[in-house]
């Protein structure tokens, strides 16, 4: 992979020791918070905080926990206590993901008018979306903050090459959160549904095909009814192509993502690669074949994970929680006690190419502080608010919820829903997602109690163990392409209009709107150029070059 000579190659790190601490045995409760081990303390009772005066309102908006629970409700127990101890009303704003959350984020923007602290969400780069926020004059630094904060930097703002991301003119402008378990998302399929038509769990492109027709026409669910497509998944918007659910497609080609960081001695845009077009007529097999949902250009997310419980699909891409936590495997266990989800690992293709099974790249939620809100001096209150959100009441509460009622502590200081007076008000049900909506954003840290008590095994209906870690355990020992390196690449002003070009030619090669032929794929990559694709690139490998990675 890349070589790196500079405070930047930390990232690289990052991921490995985010793993090794998911993955570590739990050990004893921490009394403080510590950088190696930030949170998962002791509860502490709650102490009164001297308040005074008028509370100061602060409007925060992040991105969902759980896009499908809603925001908390008006009478939450979080909103309380940060009234009474923090003398503070927050009013919490959920972002919808992808395009629509930026769109979002623009039109505050373009009107003035963005909250008071925001996560920065961006189709492309959320660092990016912070520079390029800061050059308007719509962000303030956040020094001073940092400094009022220093429980919340420990736990959650002590590595300094994820923070030197969105620093600029000397001038931290964001946080950069803990990132979330890393390389979590994979292939999985029906292992009922391969057991009923007596096939084996494909390895390759061409072998993916000959299953999916069969879980399409040969009624694997049994019911007589022809309801069933062998591959389910959405477009992604928020990333380029044919979108993050179905890059394991140009993986197999050893072509992920958008750049081609897999081969370093010619990193450009991957779809230079005369293996790229290959890789969209493999996938355009499955349209033809009308294997795959024929929804699948159109539905967003939150329906995509409304059809899978329901029994639609027979190999999909998904994150590793999001299909076996108990909560959200609950639906798909009432409709099928006896199915099953197995992962698959990295399909190989015809090329010979080392095959992939997606591109990483993340390094974190981004926030900012808007300049209205520095202005109005409300920068003492967000990083009141931030603290708090890091000591012991504000992490259990914000990410367990009530002590007692949503979650317990067991002996050895991990969080656990047994014996609760009411299990459908655990932590971790279906009906109280939206009490924890910020816990991924701004609260957990990965530390490995926390690990412990967000993933833990149940029985489905049958008596079946369902391990939530064993899918995240697969899925990040897969091949990868290590991505990070690109939260460094700016992109450049025309980007939407290059991004509806790149996107619309890649969806009409693939729904047969366009021909995919040679003649055709010169002239999209001729178009790309008239766009100024390829200023791009060397601006991109230059600013690379630059920060010690040896692409060439």
């Amino acid at each position: 992979m890349l070589r790196t000579t500079f405070v930047k190659g930390a990232l690289i790190g990052l991921v490995l020791i985010v793993v090794a601490s998911a993955c570590a045995p739990a050990s004893t409760p921490a009394q403080t918070p510590a950088p190696s081990q930030p949170t998962v303390a002791a509860p502490a009772q709650p102490t009164q905080a001297a308040v005074s005066g008028k509370p100061v309102d602060v409007e925060l908006w992040a991105q969902a926990t759980s896009t499908q629970a809603g925001a908390p409700p008006d009478d939450w127990v979080g909103y309380k206590t940060i009234r009474e101890k923090l003398n503070i009303n927050l009013k919490y704003v959920i972002i919808p993901t992808g395009a629509d959350g930026e769109t979002k984020i623009n039109a505050a923007a373009a009107a003035n008018a963005l909250p008071d602290f925001f996560q920065t969400v961006s189709t492309s780069s959320e660092r990016n979306k912070c520079l390029e926020l800061y050059k308007q004059g719509l962000i303030a630094p956040i020094d001073d903050l940092m400094k009022a904060m220093p429980t919340r930097v420990k736990t959650h703002y002590n590595d300094p090459a994820a923070l030197s991301l969105t620093k600029f003119d000397g001038k931290q402008l964001c946080t950069v959160e803990v990132p979330n378990l890393p390389r979590r998302e994979g292939l999985v399929i029906r292992k009922d549904w391969l057991d009923k038509l007596g096939l084996k769990a494909p390895t390759t492109i061409d072998e993916l095909l000959v299953v999916a027709k069969a879980f399409t026409t040969q009624d694997p669910d049994g019911d007589g009814k022809n309801d069933t497509y062998g591959i389910g998944g959405y477009w992604d918007s928020g990333t380029w192509g044919l979108g993050n659910r179905f890059e394991f497609v140009t993986g197999a080609y050893g072509l992920p993502g958008l750049w081609n960081f897999a081969n370093p001695d010619h990193f450009g845009l991957n779809v230079r690669d005369p293996d790229y077009p290959k890789a969209l007529a493999a996938f355009k097999q499955f349209v033809d074949a009308k294997v795959i949902d024929p929804d699948w250009a159109t539905i967003k997310r939150d329906e995509f994970r409304i059809r899978w419980p329901q029994g639609r699909y027979g190999i999909m891409w998904e994150d590793f929680a999001a299909l076996a936590m108990k909560s959200n495997y609950a639906k798909f266990d009432g409709n099928f006690p006896n199915g099953e989800w197995v992962p698959l690992p990295a399909l190989q293709a015809p090329t010979g190419k080392k095959a992939y099974y997606n591109a990483y790249g993340s390094v974190g939620n981004i926030f900012a502080m808007s300049k209205k809100a520095a202005d109005a001096g409300k920068g003492p209150a967000i990083a009141k608010l931030l603290e708090w959100m890091a000591s012991p009441e504000g992490y259990y509460l914000l990410g367990f919820g009530v002590e007692g009622v949503n979650y317990k502590v067991s002996s050895d200081g991990v969080v656990v829903t047994t014996g609760l007076p009411d299990a459908k008000l655990a932590w971790n049900a279906e009906g109280t997602q939206n009490l924890t909506q910020m816990r991924n954003q701004l609260i957990f840290t990965n530390d490995p109690k926390e690990v412990a008590a967000r993933y833990v095994d149940f029985k489905s209906k049958n008596g079946r163990t369902i391990s939530p870690m064993s899918f995240y355990q697969f899925f990040s020992t897969q091949p990868w392409v290590d991505s990070k390196p690109g939260q460094l690449i700016v992109y450049p002003s025309n980007r939407a209009d290059l991004k509806r070009f790149y996107d619309e030619n890649i969806l009409a090669f693939v729904l047969g709107t366009k021909p995919l032929n040679d003649q055709t794929w010169a002239d999209f990559l001729k178009g790309l150029d008239n766009l100024g694709a390829g200023k791009w690139e060397a601006d991109a490998k230059k600013t690379l070059q630059d920060a010690g990675y040896a692409v060439k």
